[in-house]
């Protein structure tokens, strides 16, 4: 006979832990969002640490992205075609249209801009790496193109 577990509401524990485990960097992929509380910080610590394992070992995260994946191969679609564009936040708000520069871009994989100061290009997501279209690097005059 299993025991079931204890619940302690977070009124009574004032310590509070939020995750955000997300699948991948497009604005699409699924989320697991966990949350524990404890009476202490090191408590709640100790909780994030045991939940996170947890979560691993039982098999939740792999689960919750076969799920994800057996419900977009179910979508048949809500009359438009869906955006390629990757999708990124700007001014406060998601935008699916391509960033400046790409001009005609033929990626449909989503594209992740890295810029690390001296040098900044345009990254496909797809996976595995192998599929990836080549990437779009960051010219003089602020546009993207391929090498």
């Amino acid at each position: 006979m299993t025991q079931a577990p204890t619940v302690i509401t977070s009124s009574a524990a004032p310590f509070k832990i939020g995750f955000t485990l997300k699948a991948g960097s497009e604005f699409q992929s699924e989320w697991l969002t966990p949350t524990v509380w404890g009476h202490t910080a090191q408590e709640t610590a100790e909780r994030g640490a045991e939940l996170l394992t947890a979560l691993k070992a039982v098999g939740l995260i792999d689960l919750t992205s076969k799920a994800a994946q057996y419900t977009r191969d179910q979508y048949k679609g809500g009359g438009g075609s869906p955006s390629t564009a990757p999708k990124r936040f700007e001014g406060g708000r998601v935008v699916s249209k391509s960033p400046t520069g790409l001009g005609d871009d033929q990626c449909e994989h989503g594209r992740k801009l890295v810029d690390k100061g001296s040098w900044s290009a345009m990254f496909c997501q797809a996976q595995p790496k192998d599929a990836q279209c080549e990437p779009l690097w960051k010219q003089p005059d602020g546009s993207f193109k391929a090498k």
